[in-house]
């Protein structure tokens, strides 16, 4: 194949690619190196361009498989990935373009070989690969026997070490989605993975020590969001006279390897949202996920997990616990900043649930901000576009805002925080509302969604516990919001009517019919009532703790005064519509005195007055309403397979193959 080629599909044909994956074993000092290393591409940017490729080389990529075990190749290849990247950071320094080019083209064979590795073989049959010799027999050497993890720890080193530049963004990458591909056996597994090669590499020994450095690394890489530079960038700069010893050198060793990508294909122009993105962002930020997911060894707990929980801020000058080694310091304004910006991923999103749930440093500070409506505006807009999200974003989502909303000095600053023309919310026009009011409507609007079309219990209660938490720091609820809890308890009402009607027609059924089987209706209602409960106990506590606050609710809660008559005398309910009966009752009476005919204003300051008319001592107290999130028992049983769906749909260039997944199904991902 030479420079005039034109077809992706002459890859296979290809001189150099050919002797790497034939029978013939290639010495590390061999300059065939310098020759396959030196081809020029446009690297792909996303996973429908890698597809190509490895349809298009996976003849090369079987006969590798087959030839390596007497030709030692890819150990060859790796090692001298390894000696170059000795100087890569002098090289960085000095604007060393093509080391850093070919560097670059190692690992990214490196790469896309071990992929194939992985995907067709067990994890120990691949860590033998690593040992093979440079031999015409199969045999092993006593010091390359650790090769993967000198690989891992130069990988790691890599990322932390080299400093971040237009001509070091490519190898940068790489590195990342090496260490993706590294850990990908679990893509093939439908069992957690609790013992494997890569990780115990990962978790002890010579990669141990760069743990939080890499977790800070990856952390201020997504903080950053660093855009790609212009394709052509870490290959070499052509010279305004069109020439210099750099230019001629790179083009005269690029006999054609490669060069095929630049000239359509695989190497055509990416999209304008892909020149936006940042891929070293995104990759960096799955590959945290993975890490800090990975399960905890017998010995030793997760050290990634550790660092994700124990970080601080860089103004926090407390002294570091001891019994923590992976402890760093990170600019918490800068990570809340991006936090905000980047909700519309999922992975931000997991990785916000994450420090929340995990981290009390980062909790506390996010709970301290003054301007939190940055943050909970794209939470409740994920939740608002339900119907365009997959259920573990909604989750995730939801989580967050019952996390939050255990806190009560979050659950009285929302209602303080104003909001003008909230667009994106389309069933009102919302001019002006609180955060507060807000976060209500929407979640309201989750319940009522779940209610008609997904029926999750999990969604319902998740729901329901935030505005419990919420309840009694009700303050000046927007009359939307009040109508809204209202209707909802009204949709309850009609849903509890329905299901009692068919439990009672089912068990007259049952009395001229043995053989039918009867639908479970008291299970169905069991549920309802439990719902219906719910919400009383979430009415009773604004009312209690803040009546006259709440005028609208008040309002809206006479207005369909009719709704709540069925549940006075129900035994389940008896209770807690004692007070809600009374604020009716008095409210009522006071309407009734004030005569017929009032306007909406009128009535309104009819019931500001009586708020602060009524004794609080005639409202009984009930306990307050507080919910705190557990995570399940076994939570890597719902985050591995979670985080690795979005390693496997992300856009970032890294192609799975959906045939060889065994970790979750394609539909549910």
């Amino acid at each position: 194949m030479g420079a005039n080629s034109s077809s992706i599909s002459e890859l296979p044909e290809n001189e150099y690619l050919k002797r790497l994956s034939g029978t013939e074993s290639i010495s590390e000092n061999d300059p065939f190196w310098n020759q396959l290393l030196s081809f020029s591409f446009t690297t792909p940017t996303n996973s429908a361009e890698l597809k190509l490729l490895e349809e298009a080389t996976i003849s090369v990529c079987k006969s590798l498989v087959e030839n390596n075990p007497r030709t030692g190749n890819l150990g060859a290849l790796i090692k001298v990935f390894l000696s170059r990247t000795k100087e890569l950071k002098i090289s960085a320094e000095c604007q060393n373009h093509l080391f850093i080019w070919q560097a670059h083209n190692a690992l990214f064979l490196i790469c896309c070989l071990l992929k194939v590795f992985i995907c067709q073989m067990p994890e120990e049959e691949m860590q033998l690969h690593f040992t093979y010799e440079e031999k015409s027999s199969v045999t092993f050497q006593a010091d390359s026997e650790d090769l993967i993890e000198e690989l891992l720890c130069c990988l790691i080193k890599l990322i932390i070490d080299i400093p971040l530049l237009d001509i070091t963004y490519e190898i940068s990458l790489e590195a990342v989605s090496t260490l993706v591909v590294f850990l990908s056996y679990q893509l093939y597994h439908k069992e957690i993975l609790r013992h494997s090669i890569s990780h115990k590499y990962l978790m002890h020994g010579r990669c141990l020590p760069y743990t939080s450095r890499l977790v800070k690394t990856l952390l201020y890489n997504f903080i950053r969001q660093e855009k790609r530079p212009p394709p052509g960038t870490h290959i070499f700069q052509q010279q305004s006279d069109g020439g210099g010893l750099l230019y001629g050198l790179a083009s005269g060793v690029a006999t054609g390897l490669w060069t095929v990508f630049t000239l359509g294909g695989v190497g055509s122009k990416p999209a304008p949202q892909q020149e936006q993105s940042s891929p070293l962002a995104s990759q960096s930020l799955l590959l945290l996920l993975v890490l800090a997911n990975l399960t905890d060894a017998p010995d030793s707990p997760n050290p990634y997990k550790q660092a994700i929980m124990s970080f601080k801020n860089t103004q926090d000058n407390t002294a570091f616990p001891s019994s923590n080694p992976h402890a760093f310091q990170i600019n918490f304004n800068s990570l809340y900043t991006a936090l905000c910006d980047q909700q519309k991923s999922d992975q931000a999103t997991l990785l916000l649930y994450m420090l929340l749930h995990q981290n009390s440093n980062v909790r506390t500070y996010m709970l301290a901000r003054t301007d939190m409506e940055n943050l909970v505006v794209p939470i409740l807009e994920i939740l608002y576009h339900v119907e365009e999200r997959n259920s573990h974003h909604v989750y995730m989502a939801l989580i967050i805002l019952l996390i939050l909303t255990e806190d009560d000095g979050f659950n009285r600053s929302i209602h303080e925080v104003i909001l003008k023309n909230i667009t994106w919310y389309s069933e009102r026009v919302l001019t002006e509302i609180s955060l507060g009011s807000l976060l209500i409507l929407v979640v309201i609007r989750t319940i009522q969604y779940n209610m008609t079309r997904t029926r999750d219990k999990y969604l319902h209660t998740n729901c329901l516990a935030a505005l419990a938490n919420m309840s009694a720091q009700f303050r000046s609820l927007h009359q939307y919001a009040a109508q809204r809890i209202i209707s909802l308890f009204s949709l309850l009402s009609k849903k509890h009517n329905k299901v009692l009607e068919q439990a009672t027609q089912s068990l007259r059924g049952s009395l001229s019919s043995d053989d039918v089987p009867l639908p479970d209706y008291a299970q169905d209602l069991n549920v309802i009532e439990e719902v219906i409960r719910m919400m009383l106990e979430i009415i009773n506590s604004c009312l209690t703790n803040s009546l006259h606050h709440n005028p609208n609710l008040v309002y809206a809660l006479l207005y369909k005064r009719d709704l709540f008559e069925q549940f006075r005398t129900h035994p389940s309910f008896q209770d807690i519509m004692q007070n809600i009966d009374l604020v009716i009752t008095f409210f009522s009476s006071r309407l009734q005195q004030a005569g017929a005919e009032l306007s909406v204003e009128r009535v309104l300051e009819i019931i500001k007055q009586g708020a602060v008319a009524l004794p609080k001592d005639r409202l009984r107290k009930f306990p307050e309403l507080k919910f705190k999130y557990v995570e399940e028992e076994q939570p890597e049983e719902f985050f591995i397979p979670y985080v690795w769906s979005l390693v496997y749909n992300s856009a970032v260039a890294l192609y799975w193959n959906p045939q060889d997944i065994q970790l979750f199904t394609m539909d549910s991902g």
